[in-house]
């Protein structure tokens, strides 16, 4: 590992502990030559889920993407940063579960709005807005009003 600050590659490992539901070793490290310490996280790699875009185009699936995109739904929200990985690394557990080895980006959106909604409403909202491509007022207006009425498949049945 290169120290970022130095560019050492010499380091020693000073802690070492176990971070998102054990699916990620979290370790601290020092530098042997600047003494300076930095954190790395280390994750199982499998084989990787290919994720069928709109448009038709494939990549891989991409955690940092939804994290990107779910920091920027809770930018300035009460939202800590361990929750929105916590929420990542769930989605991730969810898409790589069973043997899949494709997932619609329809499908990954539906899911992280549905973990949003559970977490912070505003950043559901605001996520929804730009996945669902809203063009008018009157669908922010509607998913809203959608939020808490009975029946709907991401109300929890109350109101307020």
């Amino acid at each position: 590992m290169r120290c970022p600050h130095c560019r050492d590659e010499n380091d020693k490992v000073v802690d070492t502990r176990s971070a998102e539901d054990g699916s990620v070793i979290r370790r601290r490290r020092e530098c042997v030559k600047c003494g300076k310490r930095f954190t790395t996280h280390e994750r199982l790699e499998d084989m990787p889920v290919k994720v069928v875009k709109k448009s038709g185009q494939i990549e891989d699936f991409s955690r940092d993407k939804i994290l990107a995109g779910v920091c920027r739904a809770t930018e300035k929200r009460p939202v800590q940063l361990d929750d929105l990985r916590d929420l990542v690394s769930g989605l991730e557990r969810q898409i790589t579960a069973g043997n899949r080895r494709e997932i619609n980006s329809r499908d990954i959106g539906e899911m992280v709005m549905r973990e949003l909604r559970r977490l912070d409403e505003v950043a559901y909202v605001r996520f929804a807005s730009v996945y669902r491509e809203y063009q008018a007022v009157d669908e922010f207006i509607k998913e809203v009003s959608e939020l808490h009425e009975p029946g709907h498949p991401d109300s929890d049945g109350f109101s307020g």
